[in-house]
């Protein structure tokens, strides 16, 4: 049928039949009767004008037919071509064209091979597109600029950017690249093959740039993390008069979502409106996406609702920007709308909106999420099982993350190992997590950056953390900046702080985190200088700060006497235009309440327009941890009024406060509220339950709750240990503690002084002192200042003074004012004068200006009789500036 058609074309000059004609496959008397046969069922009178000459070319053949047969030849091959062409066929095409005797560059019909060319390309067949482009040059055909972007583009595709500067060569030699199409095409391939740089010097050296190229090089500015320069482009663009497209508003958009610049992002809104390119499904998602991400969800939600059509890349992007805003509840809600109005739904919605239920501990959301996955078949793919494993984990509920990763054993991707080992770590599963580690190895599975940097933030033991070393140096991680920064980290974390800060200072390469976490290790080893001296080092380097470096360098910030620093770093952060940023008022809030600064800190808060939740969580801290009880359980009274939903932190402050003022009834409130949120499975939240019961004096309600959570961490253990040691309940400490460690959990130095501590207020010395022993030999764990104490305190209650001076003075670490005056208030209590002196006369020495020591010493030399010694200690106090601060009583 398809043949007929075309004959009745008089230009197709019957393809098939003239084929056979001219090659002269067949007898001469046949060839007349196919032609016969053409003329007869192709009645036009041109066709059969054409019949008939070619009738009395084969009956009667001369030099004049002979030149007509040849270029007969080469239409009729050029039409046989086309039909193959037409079916994107190329190589049977090229097949006919071999055939041809004499061969020349009319019988390549053009447009229909660049149809084939656009199809291989359309169907990814860009190997075809090349060969094809290189056997067309080589037979004498011409390409010409569509041609050239269609080969250019194959280029892309294929990341082949050697083939490309080939093409860069024979485009400039043949004069194409004066062409927008191919100029753009170029731009597209150096930028899309992270080559920015090329594509830029070519833009600038261009003279006819028109608004495709302009197009081009800023979504490569844009795909390249180049915003800065994207923005200038769209600038330079329109003040030259080249005015922009969707597209163009699309990746200017983008930069600016990127850059989180919305202010100009703004302008370019206006743009948008003015080119009444507002109705664009792509433009409006960008648009969208910008709000969402710059926080300004009000306006994302007016131009989401303005879009006469929307796609599933608008859904998601509206549904990801509250599920970044921590508001769960408007990101399920419109994840039923898009549902409702029958959108398909892909991986990354479904990963949006379980992010959000992640967030806000929506835990029942999360189960019929689930159930909906299994029924869209959605389960099998591994972004979602990720996603699913990171939810269940990030709400407590580590047990279904595992049966999900244990469910497809055999489908299993190193995603999904790195999201469970994730899991594990964030619900403080370290053994199981090391184990899980293990098993990939036995597997032969290498984990990739992503797991061995989760690994690395939690490992607690320098030799597990040597070992994580040595296998990052075989498998040649070790220049990875995410990687050797949670290495720099881990040594932080495990007390080596000076080889943590050769190692950064190895790095070849440094980013912005490297040295933000590099700043926040040495403020967290209260190497306040070094920090600050690292911090001016990274500005000289040209590495501009952002919201986390500036808060990392305000937690050095640890006592009154860095303060003035702290002020610096203010005004720096206010130079830098950040201080409106929460994050920023947060730390300020946090670093003013370390300070003892409460004023100022109230005052930074009540400055911030936009107030969030974790601000408002910092302010509440900050009064709590500062014995402003009754001010922190106001603040949260008034952020719970202002609509603000309560999460794990804030909730553990308020417990807190609680436990501080012994109000039993409110903590129960916020217990009730714990449970009604979801948050209650949280372990922050069920650790201050369990402190706050114990300290309100109803230890049996703390050993309920704790009876009650299925996976207790560390904290919850330590928490409940030391309930009981707070109570005198010695035995009941200890039981729990052999519970702990069969349960495979090893303690911590806090854990080990609760243990202390429970056996000092006991009286129990043996057990104590076999403890104190096995954390060298069991846990591999050097005492520590405080453990010191508490076995000082041991031994000083049980009277044997001497027993603790010499463990004080053969002790590897320089004694601290704390164990000696520990020591002081032993000897005080069984008159031991002679310890006493010496223990005196130390903390004298090494607490020059705090007044409880010399208050200590003042009453030790009184209860000896040595009245001389009394006044001068008295007048010590008074010569240095120093009061004494006033008893009190809460009745």
């Amino acid at each position: 049928m398809r043949s007929s058609n075309r004959l009745l074309d008089p230009n197709s000059l019957l393809r098939p039949f003239f084929f056979c004609l001219c090659l002269q496959k067949f007898p001469r008397n046949l060839q007349c009767r196919f032609l016969a046969s053409a003329a007869s069922s192709n009645p036009h009178p041109h066709v059969i004008s054409q019949t008939g000459a070619r009738l009395r070319v084969l009956r009667n053949p001369d030099q004049q037919s002979i030149r007509f047969r040849m270029r007969f030849i080469h239409i009729a091959a050029g039409s046989l071509a086309d039909l193959h062409s037409e079916s994107c066929n190329i190589p049977e095409a090229l097949y006919v064209f071999d055939e041809i005797p004499q061969p020349n560059p009319i019988s390549w019909n053009f447009s229909q091979l660049s149809s084939a060319l656009r199809s291989f390309s359309q169907s990814g067949q860009f190997d075809s597109v090349l060969r094809t482009f290189n056997i067309m040059r080589s037979r004498g055909f011409r390409p010409d600029q569509f041609t050239y972007l269609r080969a250019i583009s194959a280029c892309t595709a294929s990341q082949n950017v050697k083939l490309g500067d080939q093409f860069l060569c024979l485009v400039l030699k043949v004069g194409f690249l004066s062409s927008e199409y191919v100029l753009s095409g170029f731009l597209d391939l150096f930028s899309k093959v992270g080559c920015f740089s090329r594509a830029f010097q070519m833009f600038l050296e261009s003279c006819n740039a028109n608004v495709v190229c302009w197009s081009a090089v800023i979504a490569g500015a844009v795909r390249n993390g180049d915003y800065s320069i994207a923005l200038e482009l769209f600038h330079d663009m329109v003040g030259g008069f080249c005015m922009p497209t969707g597209f163009t508003f699309s990746s200017v958009l983008g930069a600016c979502a990127a850059a989180l610049e919305l202010d100009v992002g703004t302008g370019i809104h206006a743009w948008v409106i003015k080119f009444n390119e507002q109705d664009d499904v792509v433009v409006g998602t960008a648009l969208v996406d910008l709000y969402a991400k710059c926080g300004d969800m009000e306006a994302a939600v007016k131009v989401f609702s303005s879009m006469p059509a929307r796609n599933v890349v608008s859904w998601t992007a509206i549904i990801s920007g509250f599920s970044l805003m921590d508001d769960g509840l408007s990101a399920v809600s419109f994840f039923k709308e898009m549902m409702m109005s029958n959108m398909d739904v892909n991986k990354c919605t479904i990963t949006s909106v379980l992010f959000a239920c992640a967030k806000c501990f929506m835990g029942s959301v999360s189960y019929q999420i689930h159930g909906w996955i299994f029924k869209s078949g959605l389960y099998t793919d591994p972004v979602v099982k990720d996603a699913l494993i990171n939810t269940y984990a990030r709400i407590g509920n580590i047990n279904i993350s595992e049966k999900i990763f244990k469910e497809s054993s055999t489908e299993v991707r190193l995603s999904n190992w790195s999201a469970m080992i994730s899991g594990l770590i964030e619900n403080q599963c370290l053994g199981r997590a090391v184990e899980l580690l293990l098993q990939m190895f036995r597997q032969d599975l290498k984990p990739d950056e992503k797991c061995i940097s989760c690994i690395l933030s939690i490992v607690n033991c320098i030799t597990l953390g040597e070992q994580l070393h040595s296998y990052v140096l075989k498998v040649g991680l070790l220049y990875d900046v995410l990687v050797c920064s949670s290495l720099f980290t881990m040594y932080s974390k495990c007390g080596s702080i000076d080889d943590s800060y050769e190692l950064f200072g190895r790095m070849p390469e440094k980013d912005r985190v490297a040295w933000t976490s590099m700043i926040y290790a040495l403020a967290t080893h209260r190497r306040v200088e070094e920090a600050f001296q690292l911090f001016k080092e990274m500005i000289l380097k040209g590495v501009k700060p952002d919201e986390m470096t500036i808060s990392s360098v305000l937690s050095a910030c640890c006592d009154p006497m860095f303060m003035k620093w702290g002020l610096e770093i203010h005004g720096f952060a206010l130079h830098l235009g950040l201080c409106s940023d929460t994050s920023i008022g947060s730390s300020l809030v946090s670093m003013y309440s370390k300070c003892k600064n409460i004023v100022y800190m109230r005052r930074v808060f009540d400055q911030i327009y936009r107030k969030d939740k974790i601000l408002w969580s910092s302010l509440i801290s900050a009064y709590s941890s500062n014995g402003y009880s009754e001010e922190a359980i106001f603040e949260f009274h008034q952020m719970a009024t202002s609509g603000f939903e309560i999460d794990h932190i804030t909730s553990s402050s308020v417990l807190g406060a609680c436990a501080k003022l012994s109000r039993p009834i409110l903590g129960r409130q916020l217990h009730a509220q714990a449970i009604k949120a979801g948050i209650i499975l949280h372990n922050f939240v069920a650790s201050a339950l369990l402190t706050m019961y114990s300290k309100c004096g109803i230890i049996s309600d703390s050993r309920k709750l704790f009876d009650s959570i299925q996976n207790p961490d560390l904290v919850a253990w330590t928490s409940m240990i030391d309930g009981y040691a707070q109570h005198g309940k010695a035995n009941e400490a200890l039981e729990i503690f052999e519970v702990m460690k069969n349960k495979g959990i090893r303690p911590d130095s806090l854990t080990c002084s609760t243990i202390l501590s429970a056996c000092s207020h006991n009286g129990i010395v043996d057990k104590g002192f076999d403890f104190f022993s096995s954390m060298r030999t069991d846990y591999e764990m050097e005492p520590e200042m405080r453990h010191y104490a508490c076995i000082v305190d041991l031994l000083g209650r049980a009277g044997r003074l001497k027993e603790a001076l010499d463990l004080i003075e053969g002790m590897p670490i320089e004694p601290d004012s704390l164990v000696w005056s520990t020591l002081l208030a032993a000897c005080r209590f069984h008159g031991d004068v002679e310890v006493g002196s010496k223990a005196r006369r130390k903390v004298l020495d090494l607490e020059p200006y705090d007044s409880g020591s010399y208050i200590a010493a003042s009453n030790m030399s009184a209860d000896m009789g040595e009245w001389d010694q009394v006044l001068r200690i008295r007048s010590s106090i008074k010569r240095v500036g120093m009061n004494k601060e006033p008893g009190w009583s809460a009745l």
